[in-house]
């Protein structure tokens, strides 16, 4: 069963369904008007103050009549996907520090006190044998030593990541630039696997439910991917890459940046071996990546370097 326990939490809802409303309008919102659930009755000319555009204000005077608060928030009900609010305490904290936090997060799973320990893993959709293997060993290491795994859940590495996550039986966590309702998931080769994930993590989005897979809405999802953990790792990414666009998020958001080497001759190894140029932490085995985030390794056995030193 679905609980939506702050009372503001189906404004936040309706508010998000209003097209050209985004994380810095909602901050406008709630320093002018104290709660949502008072803009949301205000009258229009109220918010002229905001500083909103005209089509941003003439969006509003013409949603808010046709939207239901009460209605939209069945329909999530219905699809057992929770609603958090930037208000909630069980907002996660580390996504909170970043410039402009999503208001709301949409959320099929759970979060759990110890997602505060994860890593985002990103790299390209067209991988190789050797971005398979090295994501598949990484990932569980990682996992084993107590990390939960985020991810966008794009083909190629992302999914593999996931994959291996759950296969270690480990925490990890998707997060869509899609609505995460059953018919919104992208790609849709990998409803099963988000089906799965809701298990053991979390699907997560900002965007509303039946938002379809648009171009401009992935660079947005990527700024939660690295908002939601420790550091970001890259595993094969050509330069350009919707995972560099991740980690450009991270440097803003002060996370650490680690990244594996590749063959010099693979275009999938220009991205990562460009970032290790510019100071990204070379990585070779799990290890590397708990020591620079100074963090206690939980994984016992002996640990290999993964490239069989």
């Amino acid at each position: 069963m679905t609980y939506f326990v702050n009372p503001q939490a189906k404004y936040y809802n309706a508010f998000n369904l209003i097209n050209g409303i985004g994380p810095v309008t909602f901050k406008k919102l709630l320093t002018h008007f104290e709660s949502l659930e008072n803009a949301w009755s205000a009258n229009i000319n109220e918010f002229t103050s905001l500083g909103l555009n005209r089509p941003t204000l003439e969006q509003i005077r013409t949603q808010r009549l046709k939207i239901n608060p009460d209605w939209q928030m069945e329909r999530l009900a219905k699809e057992k996907i929770d609603l958090i609010t930037i208000e909630d305490k069980n907002y996660p904290k580390l996504l909170k520090e970043i410039y402009a936090p999503p208001a709301l997060l949409y959320v099929k799973g759970k979060f759990e006190p110890n997602d505060e320990s994860s890593l985002a893993i990103v790299g390209t959709r067209k991988l190789t044998d050797y971005g398979r293997q090295i994501t598949s060993l990484i990932t569980t290491d990682l996992v084993k030593a107590g990390l939960t795994i985020i991810s966008g859940l794009a083909k190629g590495i992302d999914t593999i990541a996931h994959e291996t996550a759950l296969k270690a039986k480990g925490r990890t966590i998707a997060v869509l630039g899609t609505g995460i309702d059953k018919q919104s998931i992208y790609p849709t080769v990998n409803r099963y696997l988000a089906e799965e994930i809701t298990r053991s993590g979390a699907l997560i989005s900002e965007f509303p439910i039946g938002t379809q897979p648009l171009a401009q809405n992935f660079p947005q999802r990527n700024r939660i991917v690295s908002g939601l953990s420790l550091g970001v790792l890259i595993i094969e990414a050509p330069m350009k890459s919707g995972a560099l666009i991740t980690t450009r998020n991270a440097l803003e958001q002060n996370r650490d940046v680690f990244a594996i080497p590749g063959h010099i001759l693979s275009p999938n190894s220009l991205g990562p071996n460009s970032l290790i140029k510019m100071g990204a932490k070379l990585v070779s085995q799990a290890d590397d990546i708990l020591k620079e985030l100074n963090l206690p390794n939980t994984f016992s056995r002996k640990k290999e370097n993964l490239f069989g030193n």
